[in-house]
């Protein structure tokens, strides 16, 4: 059963609750979940439901159904995110889990972890136990394994993710990895899943060979009953009558879970296939089907690997997989992140006295709120602001180490508002996102459609939107600053004839009703964003420069700075112009470039610039 609190309730009267709980020899979890303070009873209880309603500080007491009480979305709505080090399963980034099989030497794993890591994983798997189908067969290097496994963290940065076997290793789970695996073979080894409970290790779970979700999340339950709630489970693939695979990966199991239960799902595209030419394809599916995180076998000699070989992925394809996965990634809402580690390394090396927040305009909700979490995850605290000025202003002061600013639609154009601030305080481009723009109509649970006669939203959401609108004439157009607002002043309002635009996380925040989806009138809706800072950061190296610059007004002046890009084979992606405040006729130029002009190598390049153009400054390097 769940007791929702009261919104008011001290702490000493939760305690007595607690207390009492504990004395009837219920299992009892705290967790807040959608800001509802709630206390989870699991087991039996010999108090009925209606004795634990008439508890003092009870607002409401509802049971759970299912028979995984823990892992059920009944339990907790919100979806759970499972922190590794600096890496978050769950959360708006995807998170590749690369690396061997089998751990087959120190310089074996060491190759392969700075190969992965380049291409993109944060976290290295590999067997230091393997538990074989042949007793002939290879079965790891036991504890020397291990301590490869922990070289490879010292070495890389990466968390390293490794399979237990037997309760009896558990000492050396702890003091020599970050998660702890549970393979097909071990789902239902109920002694190794109470160890693993009682440990303070994430946990990958693996699907049995032949098991059905329903066992497969009460072998979660397990573990999350010995009081272990950082559990992801992995689908593998199962077993089926098809023999070309090795096995069959249920992707629908994606989707299912997501509905059923909070836990964070990671794909194993490579047990599941078996072929190395079908992992890609099944990873690139697994992603769109809504997967959190991929584990892929990578090797860099697989013809001589001592496990798994033929499923395993060179690093060059592991790489190209990876590129593909990045461009993937943002139609379903997520992000991957080739920067993760050293952003997160930066973040945590802030001063303590440091502003870890991220300025964005609009409310919680908003897109450049999902930009947000998708750039910086949960480590930076997004704050919302009123305008894009005062994003500028409080990361200028120092009130907020970030401003979160969109920068261009690919359907209504730039946002020449930023460009101007951009050119007005001096802050610097440290980074960018580029995030799909799906937007729902929203109104209060009690309307009707029908009934709509107005509808709020910022002037570029009515221009996404134009095609959708056009179809309702008679409706009126309310502009606001963001979308985000607009769900806001309709919630506030009360007013059933009223509607917003926006995304289906505002929806979820304010507690609407969303009366349709993807109105915009293109699906290819992106909107590009660009991270400020007051300075560059442990940036050693960029794949970008944006620049500022104006030239002599007499012909030919701009063609003479491309030219110099041109020479130097540097390909621009993006020019904007500007009028210079106070000087009618005259513009200021904004570049992107793919290259880092502060590389000793292209020195020449910035002595070119320099010499074709008045003003010349460097505003990002990402």
């Amino acid at each position: 059963m769940i007791l929702k609190l009261e919104n008011k309730i001290t702490q000493n009267r939760k305690d007595k609750i607690k207390n009492m709980l504990s004395s009837e020899g219920c299992i009892i979890r705290e967790i807040l979940d959608e800001g509802r303070n709630i206390i989870g009873i699991i087991g039996n209880c010999n108090k009925s439901v209606e004795e634990l309603r008439q508890l003092k500080g009870v607002a409401d007491v509802m049971p759970i159904k299912s028979s995984y009480k823990l892992a059920s979305r009944e339990f907790k709505s919100e979806d759970t995110k499972v922190k590794i080090g600096n890496v978050v399963v769950g959360g708006d980034r995807l998170v590749i889990i690369a690396g061997p099989c089998a751990v087959e030497s120190h310089d074996q794993a060491m190759t392969i972890a700075r190969q992965v890591k380049k291409y993109g994983a944060v976290l290295f798997r590999g067997g230091a136990y393997k538990p074989r189908s042949s007793p002939y067969s290879f079965q790891g290097l036991e504890e020397e394994g291990l301590k490869i496994l922990a070289d490879v963290r010292k070495a890389t940065g990466l968390g390293v993710v490794t399979e237990i076997t037997s309760p009896s290793q558990a000492d050396l789970m702890m003091k020599y990895v970050d998660v702890v695996q549970i393979g097909a073979r071990n789902m239902q080894n109920f002694e190794l899943l109470k160890c693993v409970g009682k440990m303070k290790k994430p946990v990958v779970l693996k699907r049995g060979l032949a098991s059905t979700i329903q066992e497969w999340l009460m072998s979660a339950e397990y573990i999350m009953a010995g009081g272990n709630n950082d559990v992801i489970l992995c689908e593998r693939g199962i077993r089926t009558f098809e023999p070309y695979t090795r096995n069959t990966l249920d992707l629908s199991a994606i989707p299912v879970l997501k509905k059923l239960t909070h836990l964070p799902i990671v794909i194993d595209p490579s047990h599941a296939t078996g072929i190395r030419e079908k992992v890609s394809p099944m990873a690139r599916a697994a992603v769109a089907a809504g997967a959190d995180a991929l584990m892929i076998e990578v090797h860099n000699n697989p013809d001589q690997a001592l496990s798994d070989g033929p499923q395993s992925l060179y690093p060059e394809q592991f790489g190209q997989l990876a590129r593909d996965i990045y461009v993937i990634a943002p139609v379903v809402g997520k992000q991957l992140d080739f920067d993760y580690l050293r952003k997160s390394e930066t973040i945590n090396n802030l001063d303590e006295k440091s502003s870890k927040k991220a300025a964005f305009i609009g409310e919680y909700g908003a897109y450049s709120h999902k930009a947000s979490l998708g750039y910086f995850g949960d480590e930076i605290k997004p704050v919302p602001v009123q305008s894009f000025k005062d994003i500028f202003n409080t990361v200028q002061s120092g009130t907020t180490q970030y401003g979160v600013i969109p920068l261009e639609n690919s359907l209504s154009g730039s946002i020449h508002e930023n460009y101007d601030l951009l050119q007005e305080y001096d802050l610097k481009i440290i980074g960018e996102i580029t995030i799909r723009i799906k937007h729902a109509l929203i109104a209060l649970k009690n309307t009707d459609k029908s009934a709509i006669k107005k509808i709020l939203a910022p002037p570029p959401a009515f221009s996404q939107c134009k095609n959708y609108l056009d179809q309702y004439p008679d409706i009126k157009i309310v502009p606001v600053t963001a979308t985000s607002s607009a769900v806001r002043h309709v919630k506030e309002s009360g007013d059933i004839n009223a509607a917003a635009i926006g995304s289906t996380m505002a929806a979820k925040i304010f507690n609407m009703k969303i009366l349709e989806e993807s109105i915009e009138d293109n699906p290819r809706n992106y909107t590009r964003f660009a991270i400020i800072a007051k300075e560059f950061k442990d940036i050693e190296q960029a794949g970008k420069t944006s620049l500022v610059f104006s030239t002599g007004n007499k012909p030919g002046a701009l063609f003479e700075v491309m030219k110099i890009f041109s020479e130097h084979q540097i390909n621009l992606v993006k020019l904007e112009s500007r009028p210079m405040p106070g000087k009618p006729w005259e513009y200021m130029f904004y570049a992107d470039i793919e290259a880092d002009l502060q590389k000793e190598s292209l020195v020449p390049v910035m002595k070119e610039l320099k010499e074709k153009t008045e003003i010349l400054k460097i505003i990002g390097r990402y």
